[in-house]
């Protein structure tokens, strides 16, 4: 049976947006090993058929000795799995995981960056030689004809100078089941309820959705805002459970913490709302609201506006623009017609594009170009030139 072997940060992270690639995997007849940071969800990668090593690391730290120590580590698990394909998923992952693939002698490689995340966020001088590297690693030290890359939207692939002819596979995000998040009737309103679902980190625009809910408020508009999620200590960027609770104590504001069902969020709230300025790849709380039917008002930055159309699906504005995104919430809060009308097309854009099983096709036919499904591994010995 040949190997695939998965190299990502989180385990939380793999069961939340790629289980769907796991099972593609197996039944395409791969073994499936998942090399991860082991926190709460070990015992649900297993369940899928999967097996898991520990791989610990803190995304939080990022200094040459612990990425150094990473890579030793990565290469001396590859060399001990000899997997047939090694498929790294996220940008520390696509970095060092990809290195430590072809060090330990692998040429078949997925590299899939999901979203640009902190580095492509900030801009300090550290951020910017970070993204020089990681420029030269992913798009000229690992492209070899071995080597897919698999991006989220079309704006990250620009990044790493890849042009028409490499071979790059777009996957429409995670991929979401329409029948995980049916469509249903709007709550009754006044007031509008509007909801972010999101890790509870600073760049996913949490401060600028408080304020434009305030700002909406001041206006006399009867709104109310849930932020869903919870912290991210290994994020540097992470709020913490003080200022969630702090930011709680403003009238129709409330911190509820993680969910467990995020369709009863849709079901319970009028519009979603995203007002990111992390360089993501495609949103996965943006698709389930779109699956929903619910109007979403979003930034106008790579991945949500993969999701939304201005005035279409739902509005987009500016990154850290809380008044613009206030003008957008009160005049959805003042006409139902124009939110069932954006609600419509945001589930009609999502049966077209964002289903899991158009991910599904995507990706086995990724591993199929491979043409190892049955064949022997496929290796090359030495680090990359």
């Amino acid at each position: 049976m040949p190997k695939l072997l998965f190299l990502i940060t989180e385990d939380w992270f793999f069961v939340s947006h790629f289980l769907p690639m796991a099972r593609v995997a197996r039944a395409a007849g791969f073994e499936v090993v998942v090399a991860t940071r082991v926190r709460d969800h070990a015992e649900r990668i297993v369940a899928e058929g999967c097996r898991v090593i520990a791989l610990e690391n803190e995304r939080r730290s990022f200094g040459p000795f612990e990425a150094l120590l990473a890579f030793t580590r990565m290469v001396r698990l590859v060399r001990e799995e000899r997997p047939d394909i090694v498929h790294c998923i996220a940008l520390r992952m696509v970095v060092l995981g990809g290195l430590a693939a072809r060090f330990g002698g692998v040429s078949r490689l997925v590299l899939a960056p999901t979203g640009l995340g902190h580095l492509w966020t900030n801009d300090g001088v550290k951020e910017r030689l970070a993204r020089m590297f990681a420029r030269i690693v992913v798009g000229r030290w690992l492209r070899r004809p071995g080597t897919r890359y698999l991006f989220e939207n079309t704006d990250d692939l620009r990044e790493f100078g890849l042009d028409a002819d490499a071979p790059v596979t777009i996957v429409p995000g995670a991929g979401v089941d329409p029948g995980e998040f049916p469509q249903s009737a709007d709550p009754p309103d006044p007031p509008l309820k509007v909801a972010v679902v999101a890790r509870m980190i600073w760049p996913k625009g949490i401060a600028e959705a408080v304020e434009a809910v305030k700002r909406a408020r001041a206006l006399g508009v009867a709104i109310e805002l849930d932020l869903y999620g919870a912290p991210d200590p290994s994020n540097r960027r992470s709020c913490t459970e003080a200022e969630l609770v702090a930011l709680s104590a403003d009238p129709g504001i409330r911190w509820r913490g993680r969910t467990g069902d995020v369709a009863a969020v849709w079901r319970e709230h009028h519009v979603a709302m995203l007002l990111t300025y992390y360089r993501e790849g495609v949103p996965r709380s943006v698709i389930e609201a779109a699956a929903a039917g619910r109007p979403i008002v979003t930034t106008d930055v790579p991945g949500c506006r993969d999701v939304v159309r201005d005035g279409v699906e739902g509005f987009l504005v500016p990154a850290r623009d809380a008044e613009a995104a206030a003008r957008a919430l009160v005049r959805l809060a003042g006409d139902a017609e124009l939110r069932q009308r954006l609600g419509r097309a945001a589930h009609a854009r999502f049966m077209e594009r964002f289903t899991g099983e158009a991910v599904r096709r995507t990706v086995a036919a990724l591993y199929a170009s491979f043409g190892v499904a049955k064949g022997p591994p496929n290796r090359e010995d030495g680090p990359p030139h």
